[in-house]
């Protein structure tokens, strides 16, 4: 099978897994950087060009899209899916979980446990958006940022306030959440691979911190997740229609709580703590599913 691969940087540990991945099964993998695609958007001719040359051949493709070039990538992918090939995590279920505020109004809609979050526009309505996320401490997160950039744990109503105005000030959106104190700056990421959790691995962060991102400084181990947790993770990528994703979870009193779920997950975390061949796992899932020629899972909203 031929199988393309967009993304950026094809040094990066899961870029290199999942080549190696797929070569030991005897297929071919080429990586193409998405920002050096141009499209030729003509009628029933979704021709792709690279460096100049027009792709063709492709079975499969997989979207290792990074959040800055989301757009971009997307009209990509779409290219691709135009052409017929089959896409590991499908544009529109990409699109839905990159956006914070749309992907957390899907999973409250189909039940899923979350922090209650909440979400205005006007400036006057700062005091309201505090008592309704039901006061200090609490998180706020700008909805256009990645690996833990972009959040802010305020302690105090007037710290929080204060953040909120700062955000609102350079014109960006935020997100105001509850802050899982019994979390204890600890979070479990579940690596979902066709509608299964195949590794889960808990996060915590470094001295002082309270994002538990890898990037950050955190560090992980594996773990054993209960069921309700693994159902959890299972129904939150169902509800994006990602076929591969990491959900992101805290262990809050009254249950699992989803933060996150993330369409490109890094593998090199979970495969060195849970000594788990992941990239293997994907691989093996794109190439039955692409030999059956439809995307199984498929979200709305």
């Amino acid at each position: 099978m031929k199988i393309a691969m967009l993304a950026r940087n094809a040094k990066l540990y899961s870029h290199k897994r999942l080549k190696e991945a797929a070569e030991e099964r005897g297929h071919t993998l080429d990586i193409i950087n998405t920002l050096r695609c141009t499209m030729n958007i003509a009628s029933r001719r979704p021709d792709i060009y690279y460096e100049g040359q027009k792709l063709t051949g492709y079975d499969a493709v997989i979207p290792r899209i990074g959040a800055s070039v989301t757009f971009y990538g997307l009209a990509v992918l779409r290219q691709f899916e135009m052409a017929g090939v089959y896409p590991l995590n499908e544009s529109v279920a990409i699109g839905r979980s990159r956006d914070k505020l749309r992907s957390t109004q899907i999973l409250a809609r189909d039940g899923i446990g979350l922090p209650v979050t909440t979400f205005a526009h006007d400036p006057k309505q700062t005091e309201e958006v505090l008592k309704m996320a039901g006061g200090a401490p609490l998180v706020i997160k700008l909805l256009e940022g990645t690996q833990g950039l972009g959040v802010v744990l305020a302690d105090t109503d007037r710290s929080a306030k204060s953040v909120i105005e700062a955000f609102r000030s350079a014109n960006v959106n935020i997100l105001v959440q509850e802050f899982i104190k019994e979390a204890g700056g600890t979070d479990i990421r579940a690596l979902v691979v066709g509608g299964k959790v195949v590794a889960a691995m808990q996060r915590t962060g470094g001295e002082g911190e309270f994002r538990s991102n890898l990037h950050r400084g955190g560090t992980a181990k594996m773990i054993k997740i209960s069921s309700e947790e693994r159902s959890t993770a299972v129904r939150s990528a169902k509800a994006m229609g990602l076929n591969v994703c990491g959900v992101d979870m805290l262990r809050a009193n009254h249950g699992p709580v989803v933060m996150e779920v993330n369409s490109s997950p890094g593998l090199e975390g979970v495969e060195r703590a849970t000594d788990i061949d992941i990239a293997g796992k994907i691989i093996d899932f794109l190439v039955a599913s692409a030999a059956k020629g439809s995307t199984k899972t498929k979200g709305k909203g």
